[in-house]
Order: structure tokens, then sequence, then C-alpha cells
């Protein structure tokens, strides 16, 4: 449809000032204008630089910049997460976006948009909204399988006792649980106070119970039962997009095509943790490990551990001796969807991001399990157990720690093309792939998710104005 199109919507978007977020909510953004519907997104400065170029529609998409202030405790000019280096800092930085309500209050009565985006931490953003007359979307980022485990109705009567490493009542099935070691942190972030002095779990429970609808960058195949949980829980509409990755009009830097090539088909493992997970040294010491021990060829994308400025000073001594000719491990960049899709490319070791699983299944590789956080744990569940498409690599019970024969072992498995193991999770991932690949889909997802938009603004006449 074009713009001019009576059906067309207003829609501005405010996501949590982490690139993944913002990223997620641009993609959609495009998705959006492709079907004539308008956009404002508000941004920092910084985060608008990096966004630009996925621009496809200009004529529009708008960007407005929105000032984060400087809150005591924070770097100077910081402006996203990738500006901060731990978790408390974090929490300031949700703290400096608390304090721009009132420059959003003023930006949304100019702007008058039908809907506004946002999604876990801005709990002001809803009845700010409803004030305005404006429809609040929760667009997660992350899964249904995830919020349904930690975060709906059933878990927050638990109490500050819940017992994380069970499902609560009502949850689809026992395919995904938390080891002793994993549950610890959704435990004590729950008790955390997050910006503002309010505490995490009011804050993310308060950005779903009080939006218009709960917006999932996912689809029924993927988690199905956990979408209906999550409707049920929260006793609203729960609607989906699909999983909206933009396909990439770039071509594979020289530098990768040409080292890849050097391999045969389906023989590189490839491994990456995202750009904002950091692991401890000897995590990281027994991840590259085991990939040497491995002995396949092998790129590793991965941002140095924490303690170390760079990738090669935290290598063990001699790895890159030992490895020469047939592993790298990089700490910069990587044009990720393009090396799943490189013939050489057979293996994906994943820290099981939202964005990654989705990633992984649309490529043809076999994945390959490591989640480094809460949401990842469950994601890795679900793709492992419940999907049964990737393997997870065995850690300690209590202590979440691998080696790198456990490493090691997954990769073997995985990349022996006569393993019962391996050839079982390949079929089913190809079943799936298969599915998500069909020429309609996607565009299935996004016209539905479209309709269903103008019948939330519609519902209640045109924003109740």
């Amino acid at each position: 449809m074009g713009s001019s199109s009576p059906a067309s919507l207003n829609i501005a978007m405010y996501p949590w000032l982490a690139l993944g977020h913002q990223t997620a909510h641009f993609h959609l953004a495009n998705k959006l204008a492709e079907r004539g519907h308008r956009i404002t997104f508000f941004a920092p400065k910084t985060t608008q630089s990096k966004l630009s170029h996925f621009n496809l529609h200009p004529n529009l998409i708008t960007f407005v910049t929105v000032t984060v202030p400087h809150v005591e405790g924070l770097p100077p000019h910081a402006e996203t997460t990738s500006d901060v280096s731990s978790l408390p800092l974090c929490f300031l930085l949700m703290t400096a976006m608390d304090q721009t309500q009132q420059v959003m209050e003023t930006h949304l009565s100019n702007l008058k948009p039908d809907i506004i985006f946002y999604d876990y931490f801005t709990h002001w953003l809803p009845p700010l909204a409803r004030s305005l007359g404006i429809k609040g979307i929760h667009y997660c980022t992350a899964r249904s399988v995830m919020v349904g485990y930690l975060l709906t109705p059933a878990r927050v009567n638990q109490g500050n006792d819940a017992d994380f490493t069970h499902p609560p009542p009502g949850y689809p099935g026992e395919s995904i649980k938390l080891q002793i070691h994993e549950a610890q942190k959704p435990y004590a972030m729950r008790r955390e106070t997050f910006g503002s002095s309010v505490p995490l779990k009011e804050r993310i429970f308060t950005t779903m119970n009080e939006s218009d609808a709960l917006a999932y960058r996912t689809c029924r195949e993927i988690e199905g039962p956990y979408l209906d949980y999550v409707e049920e829980q929260f006793k609203k509409p729960v609607i989906l997009s699909g999983p909206v990755l933009e396909r990439p009009n770039w071509t594979l830097d020289e530098k990768w095509s040409s080292w890849l090539q050097g391999f045969k088909r389906g023989s590189v493992v490839y491994c990456c943790f995202g750009s904002e997970c950091r692991l401890e040294s000897n995590l990281f010491h027994e991840l590259v490990l085991g990939l040497e021990l491995a002995n396949v060829p092998f790129l590793a994308a991965l941002k140095a551990p924490i303690g170390f400025d760079s990738v090669e000073d935290a290598l063990p001594e001699g790895f890159e001796e030992r490895v020469a000719g047939r592993g790298i491990v990089y700490g910069g960049w990587v044009q990720q969807p393009l090396i799943l899709e490189h013939p050489s490319v057979g293996c994906f070791i994943t820290h099981c991001g939202s964005s990654s699983c989705t990633e992984a299944l649309l490529s043809d590789c076999q994945i390959v399990l490591i989640p480094d956080t809460t949401d990842q744990f469950i994601n890795a569940r679900m793709m492992g157990n419940y999907l049964q498409v990737g393997l997870e690599v065995e850690k300690g019970e209590e202590d979440g720690l691998y080696t790198k024969e456990s490493v090691c072992k997954v990769v073997s498995i995985l990349m022996d093309d006569e393993n019962e193991t391996s050839k079982r999770l390949r079929a089913n991932h190809a079943k799936l792939r298969e599915k998500m690949l069909e020429k309609y889909f996607e565009s299935t997802y996004m016209d539905s998710f479209c309709k269903k938009l103008r019948d939330i603004v519609d519902r209640d006449g045109k924003n109740d104005r």
C-alpha cells in the first residue's frame, strides 16, 4: 500500500538503549514502512549513525534525536549499553532513560502517533501513551518461551521464593528447565532496582501488563505453545511479526570470502557470541582450546574476555601458532548472516541470543548451543530440547563451567555426518528451515501483523480521540 492509504498508521518507536534492541525495532520499522506506514524512530544521535544505513524507506522512516541525560557514575556521553562496561552501569543508563520521560511526553503530544512500540524497561511509557490516546505495543526482542518462564503473572504470584529451576504453573511441557547455577541470576535480579529505584521485576512486568498488546519477533512454528501461554496469562492480544530479519544486500568481505574458500564444503565451524557478550577469561580459553582440540577449521568472532583489551592478548600461549592456517579468533564485527550462508561453513556455535537463534535456524549449519546468560539459557533449551535442532555443550550443574573437552565433544558429534544424533538434529532443522523459507512465509506474518495493529487502533475508536 502507499503512504497515502487510509489504512496507513503513524507509528513511533522508542526501544531500550541497547543496539540489539534498537536494531530489532529498526528492522521492524523497515517492514512496516514497506507497507506504507510512517515511522518516527526515537534514538540517541550515536545510534542513528549506526542505523541510518539500514533505512530502506527514508521517505517514511524519520529519526528524532533523544538526548540521554548524564547521570552521576556513567561515563561522559554514554548513550547505549555499548558505552558502559558493567551491569551496574546499565542500571544507571536506565535511570538516564527514565529522565527522558518529560521530553518524550512533549514529542508524543506534538506527533500524535496512533501507536508507540517500546520494550522491557520503560514502565512509564504505557500509562503515558494511554493518557495521550496512543496505543502502547510491547515489542519483545526476546522470546515468549523466556517471558512465559520468568515473567508471567503465574511466576510473579509465586513471590520472591519462586523456584526458577522449574517452570511456573501451566507452562507448556517439561522440556525447559534451568540448572541451579542458571536459576540464581533471575532469582537475584528480580530484587535489583533498575533505574530510578524501581525493582526490575516490577518494571518489566508493568511494561507488559499495561500494554495494549504484546508483540513478538517470532512465529508459531518456533514457539506456538509458549505464545498461547503468554496470551492466556496476560489476557491481552499477542501478535507476531514473524522473524523479521533483513536480507543483507552487500557481499561478504573479501578477507573472509577468500579464507573460507580454502576449505571444503561444510567443514568450517563458525563461532560467535554476539556484539556485547564478554566471557570470563577461563571460559574464553576453554572455548578456543575446544575448537583446537576438535581439529577442524574454525572462525571465532569473539569480544575480548573480561580483563583483556584484545582477543590476541587473551589467547592461550602458543595457540595462534598451533592453529595457524586453519583457525582464526577475531575480535571485530563480522557479517554473520553472510558467513552462515557460505558453503564452507557447516557448524555454528552460538550463545543463543534471540537473533542468532533465528539466523541459525535459517542457515544450513549444525547448531552448537553455549548459552551465557538468563534468556539464552531458556533459548538453548528451546532449541535443544523442544525443537531438537541443536546440541548443548555440557556444563557443571552448580558452577556452569564447561571444558575444552565438552566443547570438542559436541562439535565432533555434529560434524560427523554418520552420527545418529547429528543426522536426527539435521533432519529436524531442515524441516523447520524449509517451512520458514517458504515463499510467502514472512510476508504472511507481516501482513497479519499490520492488520492486527489496525484492529487495535480501531478497537475503541481511533486512539480514543
